[in-house]
């Protein structure tokens, strides 16, 4: 691989990884009859699949390698932590709705159930994204993660680090989305 190419593949990588960094905050919880551990620097094969990789690496390993068991966990643990985090912001929701804050202005109560109304849209939308994660994970348990729906073709590990939930290639995205545009579907 000339040197040009491998410093594009850094860079992209670490883009890659910033993106999944901010997607998903707290790192994955190590198991006890296997302790994590994070694979840095090295290339990684496919034959360890219990190595506890990050971004980084999974962008480093080979095109033979795509979706490989040691990516599928990857992603695995990615998907359950999400909607770990997801669960967490449904609960914290549920104590504040519960929470009775009467306040005899009516500006004051309005604001209050302006920011509770806007509270239940973005759990609405943490539920929808919710059912794409269980049905992300359900791919991942059938063999079809990180395949394009539509075309069967690879989605991509960056578009997957960039989101997970991912099930069109982008190629069959832009498709879609330019018929929605001129169809109005």
């Amino acid at each position: 691989m000339p040197r040009e190419s491998t410093v594009k593949a850094d860079k992209s990588a670490k883009t890659s990884s910033l993106s999944a960094e901010a997607t998903i905050t707290s790192p994955a919880p190590a198991r006890a009859d296997k302790p994590a551990r994070a694979v840095k620097g090295a290339a990684v094969t496919a034959g360890d699949a219990t190595a506890a990789l990050d971004a980084a690496a999974v962008l480093r390993m080979s095109a033979d390698d795509y979706m490989n068991d040691s990516q599928l966990k990857f992603f695995r643990d990615m998907l359950t932590d999400m909607k770990r985090q997801l669960l967490d912001n449904a609960g914290e929701t549920s104590e504040h709705l519960r929470e009775n804050d009467m306040v005899p202005d009516p500006a004051d109560r309005a604001t209050i159930e302006e920011e509770h109304a806007l509270e239940l849209r973005t759990r609405d939308r943490e539920r929808k994204l919710m059912k794409k994660i269980d049905q992300s994970l359900a791919r991942i348990d059938d063999g079809s993660y990180g395949y394009c729906e539509e075309t069967g073709d690879p989605i991509g590990l960056q578009r997957l680090l960039a989101r997970p939930t991912a099930t069109l290639s982008v190629e069959a995205q832009q498709r879609r989305e330019l018929k929605q545009k001129m169809f109005g579907e």
